[in-house]
C-alpha cells in the first residue's frame, strides 16, 4: 500500500479510536459501582438505541471481511454464512429474547439458576460462557490483524501481531472503563458507521454493473476460474460426503448459535422490559437482514472486480476481498479516490472490531465475576456488587491477554469460519441448557450441569481433532497430524449430544424437580411479573 494510504487510513483509525475512548472517559463517569449499571448500563436504553447495538454487536468482522471474503472464493457455498446468520435471528426473537429477558438479570446463568441449585449450575455456565466468548473474540483478532497488515505491507507478519495485542488493549480499557454504557454507545455508533459504509460500496458495485444483478453474477463467475460451477452449490461444501456433511454441520451451528452467545443474551438486560426487549430484536433484525444482503452483492462483487485469484493472493481465507474491492471501486491503487475509500472502509472494519470485542470481553468478564467468582465466595460471605464489578474489571484484563495470544496462533484462517466454531460451541453448550430450563417442568440442576458440559467438552475435543488444528496445510498446526475427526465444524455431532446429556442428566438423576420454583420461572418468563 502506498504512503497515503497508509497516512489516511490511519489517521482515520486514529479519529475513531479517539471518539470512542471520549465515550468510555464519558461513560466512565457515570455511577459504576453497582452491578446493574456495569453489567446493563441502568437498563436505561430504548428499544431503537438496543436494537442498533445488538446490530453492532453482531455485525462482526466476519460479516463484512469474513463472508465476502468466503463468497468471493467460493461463490454459492459462501452465503450459506450470510442465510444462516440471518435465520438465526428468528429463534432469537420467537424462542429467547422475551423470556431472558423477564428470567435473568444479567447472564445465561441467572436464567438457569432461576429454578436450580445456583452453585453447580453457575459454574458450568459461567465456564461454557468464557469459551465461547474467547472463541468469539479470536475471530475478530485475526480481522483486525488482517486487515493492518495489509494497509502496513500486505502480509506483513509482525504489522499483524502488533494489531492483535492493540485490539486486545484497547478493548480492555473500554470494558474496564466504561461498563456496559460506554460499550453500547460504541456498538451504536459502529452499527452507524458500518451500515453507511456498505450501502455505499454496495451502491457502487451496482452502479459499476449499471444496476444489471445478472452481469455482476455472470462476471464472478468468470473472472472466479471455476466458471458456472461458481454459481451452484458444492465448490466448497460438495463432492465428498464429509463436505456434505460440513455443510449440515455449519448450517446447523450458525441458526442455533445466535441464540446461545453470550453478549448477544446479555443485551436484552439493557432494556427496562420483556416488550422493550422484543421490540429491540425486530430493530435488530431489520438492520442485521438489510446488511447480509449486501454482503452478497460485496462478495460477488469483489470476485468479479477484483477476481477471486486475486483476493486469495492478498490473504489465502479471503479476510481482504472488501479491502481491495474498496480500493477498485475508488479508481485503483494510485488513485486519490481509491485511496480515501479504501481508508474509510478500514476505518469502519477496525471500527467494527473494537466495537464487537468490546461487547464480547463485557460478556465473559460478567460471567467470571457474576457467576465464577460470586458462587465461588458465596458461602463463605456474599459478594459485594463492588467487588463483584472489581472481579469483572480484573476478568477483562485476563481474557484479553488469552485472546491475544489465540489470535496470534490462528491469524490465517478465516474470520467467517472461526465464528463458525465458537457458535458451534454456544449452540452446543448453552442453547440446549436454556431451552431445556424455560421449557422441560422435569428439568433439573444434574441435568443442566450435564447438559452444558456434555455439549462443552465434545465441541471442543472435536474442533482440536478436526483439520483445523492439524493434517492440513491450512490448519494451525500444518506441521503435525493428530486429525481424528474428519469434520471442520462440529455442531452436527456436539448439538445433538448437548441435548442428549441433558436429557440422560435428568433422568438419572435421584433429584425431583422443584415444581414450585418451575411455575414461579414459567409466570415470570410469560408475563414479566417479578422481572427486575
Amino acid at each position: 500500500m502506498s504512503g497515503d494510504h497508509q497516512t489516511l487510513a490511519l489517521v482515520l483509525f486514529s479519529v475513531f479510536v479517539a471518539v470512542t475512548l471520549a465515550i468510555t472517559t464519558w461513560a466512565s463517569r457515570k455511577r459504576h459501582g453497582t452491578a446493574e449499571e456495569f453489567y446493563a448500563g441502568g437498563r436505561l436504553f430504548t428499544p431503537m438505541e438496543n436494537g442498533f447495538a445488538i446490530a453492532g454487536d453482531y455485525m462482526s468482522a466476519a460479516s463484512f471481511l469474513g463472508i465476502a471474503g468466503l463468497i468471493a472464493l467460493y461463490g454459492y457455498d459462501g452465503l450459506l454464512y450470510s442465510v444462516g446468520f440471518l435465520v438465526a435471528w428468528l429463534v432469537v426473537l420467537f424462542l429467547v429474547a422475551e423470556l431472558v429477558r423477564n428470567c435473568g438479570r444479567f447472564t445465561l446463568a441467572d436464567v438457569v439458576a432461576a429454578r436450580m441449585k445456583e452453585r453447580p449450575v453457575r459454574i458450568a455456565a459461567g465456564t461454557s460462557s468464557v469459551t465461547v466468548s474467547v472463541l468469539y473474540l479470536v475471530a475478530q483478532m485475526v480481522g483486525a490483524g488482517s486487515l493492518v497488515a495489509l494497509l502496513l505491507g500486505g502480509t506483513s507478519g509482525a504489522a499483524q501481531n502488533w494489531t492483535v495485542v492493540g485490539v486486545g488493549a484497547l478493548m480492555v480499557v473500554y470494558v474496564s472503563l466504561g461498563g456496559m454504557r460506554a460499550t453500547t454507545w460504541i456498538q451504536i455508533v459502529k452499527a452507524v458507521l458500518l451500515m453507511g459504509g456498505a450501502i455505499a460500496l454496495t451502491v457502487l458495485v451496482l452502479l459499476r454493473f449499471h444496476g444489471d444483478f445478472n452481469q455482476l453474477l455472470s462476471t464472478a463467475a468468470e473472472r472466479s476460474g471455476h466458471g458456472e460451477r461458481f454459481l451452484g452449490p458444492g465448490l466448497k461444501y460438495g463432492g465428498s460426503w464429509t463436505a456434505r456433511l460440513d455443510f449440515i454441520s455449519l448450517g446447523l451451528a450458525l441458526v442455533l448459535g445466535t441464540a446461545g452467545l453470550p453478549h448477544i443474551l446479555s443485551r436484552f438486560y439493557t432494556v427496562p422490559t420483556a416488550r422493550a426487549a422484543r421490540r429491540s430484536v425486530v430493530w435488530s433484525i431489520g438492520l442485521i437482514g438489510g446488511f447480509y444482503l449486501m454482503t452478497v452483492v460485496l462478495g460477488f462483487g469483489a470476485a468479479a472486480i477484483v477476481g477471486s485469484e486475486e483476493v486469495r493472493r492478498s490473504n489465502p481465507a479471503g479476510n481482504t476481498a472488501v479491502s481491495l474491492l474498496s480500493l477498485d471501486l475508488g479508481g485503483g491503487a494510485d488513485s486519490t479516490g481509491g485511496t480515501i475509500l479504501f481508508a474509510i472502509v478500514a476505518a469502519v472494519a477496525f471500527a467494527t472490531i473494537l466495537a464487537v470485542v468490546a461487547g464480547i470481553t463485557l460478556a465473559s468478564s460478567a460471567s467470571v465475576a457474576h457467576d465464577l467468582y460470586a458462587s465461588l465466595r458465596s458461602r463463605r460471605k456474599p459478594v459485594k456488587p463492588r467487588s463483584e464489578v472489581a472481579v469483572a474489571r480484573v476478568a477483562a484484563v485476563g481474557i484479553g491477554a488469552v485472546a491475544i495470544a489465540l489470535g496470534l496462533l490462528a491469524r490465517d484462517l478465516n474470520v467467517a469460519f472461526l465464528v463458525g466454531l465458537a457458535f458451534a460451541v454456544a449452540a452446543s453448550a448453552n442453547l440446549p441448557v436454556l431451552l431445556y430450563s424455560l421449557f422441560w417442568r422435569g428439568f433439573t440442576t444434574c441435568g443442566a450441569v450435564w447438559s452444558v458440559y456434555g455439549g462443552l467438552v465434545p465441541a471442543l475435543a472435536l474442533v482440536v481433532l478436526s483439520p483445523v488444528v492439524s493434517g492440513s496445510p491450512e490448519s494451525i498446526f500444518p506441521g503435525v497430524d493428530f486429525q481424528l475427526f474428519p469434520l471442520q465444524n462440529p455442531g452436527l455431532v456436539s448439538i445433538p449430544l448437548g441435548f442428549l446429556a441433558g436429557w440422560i442428566g435428568t433422568l438419572t438423576s435421584k433429584e425431583s424437580p422443584d415444581e414450585a420454583k418451575h411455575a414461579e420461572t414459567e409466570v415470570r418468563s410469560l408475563t414479566g411479573a417479578g422481572a427486575v
